[in-house]
């Protein structure tokens, strides 16, 4: 598998620290507000390389952090006169319902919180301090970044011109402006723990430093996350970290490019943020997740209404070739194939490696789509009653394989109950006595028990909504 590594600007071999396993962290939220869709794209990318690699054998443990102490977090407990926990857990809460509907990896991810591991961070900063990376005023504890080895390799920013002009926070206190915080003193009335240093909470970078070599060591396979992080967050947790162990502090850096709404950058100005539970009361959460995947990870996207409803109509060609596929394998014949069968057993083959050779290639979700599509295209011209059972369960197979890369297409079918089964073959015969006032009621019962009925050429389909 290649995978384009930020560090070097170039795509490279992938080789985990350890052969068969795979450790990745992603930067999760800051839970002091619901998530939006710009922050959903990572979550939802990285859990498909999660999928992709556990596809192809690699034992996977994957991280995703809440950052639970935070200034705006703070902020918006005093304006609502709770407590910082009372806001974390609300929006955690919120975050995990998201997550289900985008059919994210709980079960499996790690979700460690910022403020469960301070013991470690304040370890972290006092051996910081005893290297001469790190220094105390007045309980604030700041990383000097002349400690650091190539500071700026990550972004490719120049430390000279980052000093003479960059937006950097600038404090009077610091050495150097470009030194940030480890460990910030406590103001009155903010929450604080105890440390060498004074009462205090830890500063924004550490957390993700600490979480991550505790939970997979040292040195991790991959670090990810939206480009946004790449400065100074990452940049930052890259020279506070090979300073205090003296190694790399992952081998592969992955950043997804932002996403554009009705072609606009999502921005707290322009008052175009998207919430995912707002997305959901219009669109199913697959159909985002979905979205998300149509195109390369470090390509932008742009979100419109009109996009998504070709999603959601894309999407509903896998639901309804996976429903043919099913119905003609109840019907097929368990029988010795063809030689034109056997050539398009061959022909499903192709797609499944066109699929993977697509997501080997710096995890190409957007030809892997296309592929998928080939495979129904062949399965809806090749396929009929007639096709042996062997060849429709491979190609069903196939497809259900596929898209559980994706983390697509899991909603199950469910089967109509006998009273609408009756329903539906009771407005048949009104339909074919005339009797329309009859066939319009029986439709909108129907509608009524979340059935939509198609009349079509070929009959009668019907969908769940």
């Amino acid at each position: 598998m290649r995978l384009y590594n930020t560090l070097t600007r170039k795509k490279e071999n992938f080789v985990p620290v350890e052969e068969g396993k795979v450790n990745m962290y992603t930067c999760g939220p800051t839970v002091y507000n619901y998530i939006h869709v710009g922050n959903a794209r990572p979550m939802v990318v990285f859990d498909t390389l999660r999928r992709f690699f556990k596809y192809r054998g690699y034992d996977v443990k994957f991280v995703v952090n809440f950052t639970d102490i935070d200034d705006k977090i703070i902020n918006k407990a005093n304006d609502e006169n709770v407590s910082i926990k009372e806001i974390s857990e609300r929006y955690i809460e919120a975050f995990l319902k998201d997550a289900e509907g985008l059919n994210l990896y709980e079960e499996e991810t790690v979700h460690p919180r910022a403020t469960e591991f301070i013991k470690p961070m304040i370890e972290f900063i006092d051996i910081l301090i005893e290297k001469g990376a790190a220094y105390n005023v007045d309980g604030n504890v700041y990383f000097n970044i002349d400690a650091a080895k190539d500071y700026g390799k990550l972004s490719k920013k120049n430390i000279d011109d980052l000093i003479s002009g960059a937006r950097v926070e600038v404090s009077e206190e610091k050495n150097n402006p470009l030194d940030f915080a480890l460990w910030k003193r406590s103001k009155e009335g903010e929450p604080y723990w105890d440390s060498p240093w004074g009462k205090g909470r830890p500063g924004w970078h550490i957390e993700c430093s600490v979480m991550s070599r505790t939970l997979l060591g040292d040195t991790i396979d991959i670090h990810a996350g939206g480009e946004d992080l790449q400065f100074p967050h990452h940049e930052n947790e890259i020279a506070q970290s090979e300073t205090l162990t003296g190694k790399p502090f992952a081998n592969y850096w992955m950043h997804n490019a932002m996403i554009n709404i009705d072609n606009q950058k999502m921005s707290k100005s322009l008052d175009n943020f998207l919430f995912v539970k707002d997305v959901a009361k219009e669109f199913d959460l697959e159909t985002l997740r979905f979205f998300l995947l149509s195109a390369h990870y470090r390509s932008p996207i742009n979100f419109t209404r009109e996009i998504m409803k070709q999603m959601e109509n894309a999407l509903e060609r896998l639901y309804n070739a996976k429903k043919n596929l099913k119905y003609l394998l109840d019907r097929a014949e368990d029988r010795e194939l063809t030689q034109e069968e056997d050539n398009y057993l061959a022909e499903v083959d192709k797609y499944k490696a066109q699929f993977v050779e697509s997501m080997e290639d710096d995890l190409n979700t957007a030809d892997g789509i296309a592929s998928i599509f080939e495979l129904v295209k062949f399965s809806n011209t090749r396929l009929g009653e007639k096709s042996g059972r062997t060849l429709i369960l491979k190609a069903l197979d196939t497809l259900v394989e596929l898209t559980s890369v994706l983390g697509i297409l899991n909603r199950e079918d469910e089967l109509l109950e006998e009273e609408i089964l009756e329903l539906i073959e009771k407005r048949a015969e009104a339909r074919k006595n005339k009797d329309y006032k009859l066939s319009d009621e029986i439709r909108d019962n129907l509608k009524e028990k979340g059935i939509i009925l198609e009349d079509t050429q070929e009959g009668v389909k019907w969908k769940r909504i």
